[in-house]
């Protein structure tokens, strides 16, 4: 400024002073009420400067709050809309006190160029919801009517602290600014629990509780205990297999169980043993793992093979009684028990397979199945033995059950007397015989008690009378000795030294037909037949 303009203006001032009507021919008009206090001739240098137009520094200087947001760039004030603008662009002065030195149209005010953006919630509230005395923590600027300034920007500043100061007051690490529910910016990885497997669809309020504390509704996320699985779970097993479910379990579902191989079921009330070592789970659990299960009877799971032939007086044995868990296929059913039955068992019948008795068709079958050797054994005596010689058909008759060839007959009973060696004979050497086709046939009744029936006649009939030969003439059933030959009885009586002469220097050997035979009939026997 020149020399002769400060001069000036010093007569001016001069002036103003001196003259006291002046004021209304100097101001442009009433200031507005927020400045109304700087009313008065000694106030103008505050805004203006001497010979030269209103300073946006002087603005500043008085508008501290402004000044520092500016110098920060943050606000309104340091967008690209207000920076290099004159302060008096927007805040023109002298215009009447009622004069509104902010003038915003909410409707068409662009709230990004604050560094704040509204959301679609904020941007439907009105300015002064958020914009409130309430909302601004500094004294000084909540006491300006009219301002925007002092508002945080935390969410806090304005909402309620719905968790109550347990979680970090930046809500929107886990909010959007479009809705606080749900928590779209929230990620369960990121926390020290993971979700995982079924854990991730199971509803947040499952785990964090909503309660009432202070007065009102509380959601809890802090202080859950989570280490093991049973802070949240009941354990079904009562502490049996410990507390480490995840040596069994997982994440995926509790009915899934892993690593089943190292699972101790001996911890349980049931000891696997032999064949149900290799059984599948499922065969057994066919639900829930941890559903019970009633296991004190093999056929609480197990089927009755043998359909209650076993049931007596109401009350069906175990299979216990007889089989083992080694498998159904061995038994402990012995002989001294089977002795206890309504048949014993004896003789060759102790070593007689079961199925030979006990599944004569495709099914195993214990009862009813009879007592009576007919009950087992075909009858080979029948058409050709006479029922009178054993009644009702039993074996027992004559058999024992030590073996078939153990026969106690009395042959007495028939018409042939057993006598000699024919009592040690075996049945088979008289009563079956091969026919002409060379098939041996059974043969008791009719029979002939010649001994040419049975004998073979090794004198070629020389002895025949009438067409048959009397072996008892000689012989008896002792053996085949001449016992009851006397030589006296013949055509030619033995006497003196004829007595001591041994029968083969008369009886010659001969052949017929190919055999040899004694000659017995000597059709001479002169002197000189035998001496010459």
């Amino acid at each position: 400024m020149s020399y002769k303009a400060n001069i000036f203006s010093g007569i001016i001032l001069l002036n103003l002073l001196i003259t006291p009507d002046v004021k209304g021919q100097i101001s442009p008009g009433d200031l507005s009420d927020p400045h109304s206090h700087l009313t008065g001739i000694s106030n103008c240098t505050k805004c203006h400067v001497m010979g030269n137009k209103i300073s946006n520094n002087k603005c500043l200087a008085c508008h501290t709050e402004i000044n520092n947001r500016i110098l920060l760039q943050k606000g309104y004030h340091a967008s690209s809309d207000v920076k290099g603008k004159e302060c008096l662009d927007c805040h023109s002065e002298h215009n009447g006190k009622n004069f509104k030195l902010i003038r915003l149209d909410p409707a068409t005010f662009d709230h990004d160029l604050t560094g704040y953006h509204l959301s679609v919630p904020h941007a439907k509230q009105e300015c002064n919801v958020c914009h409130a005395p309430k909302n601004i923590a500094d004294q000084s600027l909540r006491s300006k009517k009219g301002s925007f300034l002092g508002v945080n920007s935390e969410c806090l500043t304005c909402h309620a602290d719905y968790h109550l100061r347990t979680l970090s007051s930046v809500c929107i690490n886990c909010h959007n600014e479009d809705s606080f529910v749900p928590a779209t910016r929230f990620s369960h990885d990121n926390s020290k629990f993971r979700l995982a497997g079924k854990h991730k669809s199971v509803e947040c309020q499952k785990c964090h509780r909503i309660q009432e504390t202070e007065g009102r509704k509380f959601q809890q996320f802090r202080g859950i205990q989570y280490n093991n699985c049973t802070s949240c779970h009941k354990d079904p097993h009562e502490n049996q297999f410990g507390q480490n479910c995840r040596q069994c379990h997982s994440e995926e579902s509790f009915l899934v169980v892993k690593g089943m191989k190292d699972f101790d079921h001996n911890k349980t009330g049931y000891r696997l043993e032999e064949k149900h070592l290799i059984v599948n789970c499922k065969s057994c659990h066919k639900n829930r793992l941890t559903d019970p299960l009633k296991h004190d009877r093999c056929t609480d799971c197990h089927a009755d093979y043998h359909n209650g032939q076993f049931v007596k007086n109401g009350l069906q044995p175990d299979c216990s009684d007889c089989h083992s868990v080694k498998g159904f296929t061995g038994f402990s059913f012995t002989i001294e028990r089977h002795n206890n039955s309504n048949f014993p068992l004896r003789g060759a019948h102790t070593a007689i397979p079961c199925y030979e008795c006990h599944k004569k068709r495709e099914v195993w079958s214990f009862r009813e199945i009879g007592t009576d050797c007919k009950d087992c054994h075909a009858d080979i005596h029948q058409p050709y033995l006479p029922l009178k010689y054993y009644t009702d058909a039993s074996c027992k008759t004559c058999h024992t059950e030590s073996q078939w060839a153990d026969v106690s007959f009395d042959h007495s009973l028939t018409d042939f007397d057993l006598t000699g060696s024919h009592v040690g004979q075996d049945c088979r050497a008289c009563h079956f015989r091969k026919n002409a086709e060379g098939n041996i046939t059974q043969k008791f009744a009719g029979l002939s008690d010649e001994c040419s029936a049975c004998h073979t006649d090794n004198h070629f009939n020389q002895f025949e009378k009438n067409g048959k030969t009397d072996c008892t003439v000689c012989h008896d059933t002792r053996n085949w000795e001449p016992g009851k030959f006397n030589h006296d009885n013949t055509a030619f009586k033995l006497d003196g030294g004829h007595k001591n002469v041994s029968c083969e220097k008369c009886h010659n050997t001969e052949l017929k037909e190919g055999k040899a035979f004694v000659l017995y009939k000597i059709k001479e026997f002169t002197c000189e037949s035998c001496h010459f």
